[in-house]
């Protein structure tokens, strides 16, 4: 099968010829890649913008850090962070996906213009979500997740990472299909760092065509995590900080690329442009 037809097609969303990129806008103070730089409104709309100019096809804009040990930010002050920048950014023309697990958020930025919900934990933290994605038809992306990363890594014990992590997608998918998503607006992403470590993830990226038989498709956000700074500092040195990272982003974009994924969820967009096009390249050269 080609990486085309195993890439999938997202209702809703325009058809690439090539594993989309999704750039980030972190609307925070505790980001653990960009450390508040963006957390403004006009700031954020203005990096988007030049995400777009870099080569992103979709903008990610949350307001809420995943990192391990963040702390939650409450409701309203995520709706304050959040909404402004999607309206400014679908205003210009932007694609826009929301990064969000509160459904109130998701329904407020779906109707400032959001055209995708990317929820980190595939509807399990708020009830309320799974109903409010089925109802405005958006795309949503289900994550792997086994809880909040308060206090660091919340069990990240696998017997087989591959097997678990494909079995647990697919039953939270069954329930967010069975909420009303329909089949043909559903994302899977294995969820890279959360509750993992470093080879869980590498193992993870190493066998991305066991998660394409969940017949959805699929999102890789590799983007600066922790498993590539172990990677670059080798077994005795230590991790580059986070936005040292982006080279080993980029070529992960390219083998996920080439493994057809959907898309590439990035922070630093140039680079994994360029990459997702030399795979497609490649992968034409393949096909003729």
């Amino acid at each position: 099968m080609s990486n085309q037809h195993r890439r999938g097609r997202v209702a809703g969303m325009p058809l690439w010829d090539r594993c989309a990129v999704m750039g980030v806008v972190n609307v925070t103070p505790d980001s653990f890649s960009d450390g508040g730089r963006w957390f403004d409104t006009t700031a954020a709309v203005k990096h988007g913008l030049a995400l777009v100019g870099e080569g992103a096809d979709l903008v990610d804009v949350g307001g809420e850090s995943t990192r391990p040990g963040a702390a939650r930010v409450d409701e309203a002050e995520e709706l304050k962070r959040v909404v402004p920048v999607v309206r400014g950014l679908a205003a210009e023309g932007v694609a826009v996906s929301v990064d969000t697990m509160r459904a109130c958020v998701a329904e407020r930025a779906l109707a400032a213009g959001a055209v995708l919900v990317n929820d980190v934990s595939g509807g399990l933290a708020d009830p309320a979500m799974i109903p409010v994605v089925a109802g405005s038809g958006a795309p949503f992306v289900v994550m792997h997740w086994r809880g909040f990363l308060e206090g660091g890594n919340v069990r990240g014990v696998y017997e087989d990472v591959v097997a678990e992590v494909a079995r647990e997608l697919h039953a939270r998918v069954e329930a967010v299909l069975e909420g009303g998503v329909a089949a043909d607006r559903v994302i899977v992403d294995p969820g890279l760092g959360f509750s993992k470590d470093a080879e869980h993830d590498l193992t993870l990226l190493a066998h991305l065509d066991r998660l394409h038989g969940l017949g959805h498709p699929l999102l890789v956000a590799a983007s600066r995590k922790r498993f590539l700074g172990r990677v670059l500092a080798g077994p005795e040195g230590s991790p580059p900080p986070a936005r040292e990272r982006d080279a080993a982003t980029a070529a992960v974009s390219a083998l996920a690329a080439q493994q057809g994924a959907w898309a590439v969820r990035v922070h630093e967009v140039r680079a994994t442009a360029d990459a997702v096009r030399v795979a497609r390249a490649i992968e034409g050269a393949r096909e003729r």
